[in-house]
């Protein structure tokens, strides 16, 4: 019997051009991921005040929290994506991620903010001659949570660290069909059924 692992674990990869998509996807998003926590590690009393430039319905303590968490949630969820390591639940909270962002930008959008998105930016106000990149952010972002639909669909992918640690295990005894035993030397014996005698 395969373990249970099979359930966890894609079964083992092979060079199917959609491997090789699922290791696209993987690096496109894992690293999107990591660069945009990256820019806000450092600053993060200032990314607390991009999470307050959106005016978002929530109290003032979460956005610290939100502001102080973000960037640490997506280094960690994006260096899980790049080295394949549970890949499903990774492309699942990156795919997140991006539906949060693209709600957070559609909102600024509808109340008329003019801000930068602060996603692979420094973020803050614009000012009175720059130009709103709405569209383009929502479509980028788009583009990422595509990646991640993709992994979570079909998180098998070429270079992860699931085909070896979630890697299916045969266990012995567990009545699988390469326990069976071989089949029987030729010159095994043959034993005949008993005859009955006639009376």
């Amino acid at each position: 019997m395969i373990s249970w692992t099979r359930t966890v674990a894609h079964a083992r990869v092979s060079r199917d051009w959609r491997d090789w998509v699922g290791l696209a996807a993987r690096l496109v998003l894992g690293l999107g991921l990591v660069v945009a926590g990256g820019l806000k590690v450092g600053r993060l009393e200032a990314n607390v005040q991009q999470v307050a430039l959106y005016q978002l319905p929530l109290p003032g303590w979460a956005e610290t929290v939100v502001g102080y968490a973000q960037p640490f949630v997506e280094i960690t969820v994006g260096l899980l994506l790049v080295v394949g390591l549970f890949t499903r639940v990774s492309a699942a909270l990156g795919t997140i991620a991006m539906g949060v962002f693209i709600a957070g930008i559609v909102w600024a959008w509808s109340q008329g903010l003019r801000i930068d998105c602060g996603c692979f930016s420094l973020g803050g106000e614009l000012g009175p001659d720059d130009r709103t990149r709405y569209t383009y952010d929502i479509l980028r972002d788009l583009g990422f949570m595509a990646c991640g639909v993709w992994l979570w669909a079909r998180p098998a992918a070429v270079l992860a660290v699931d085909n070896w640690l979630l890697a299916p295990v045969d266990l012995p005894g567990s009545g699988s069909d390469d326990d069976l035993p071989d089949d029987p030397p030729d010159d095994f014996p043959e034993v005949s059924a008993p005859t009955t005698a006639k009376g």
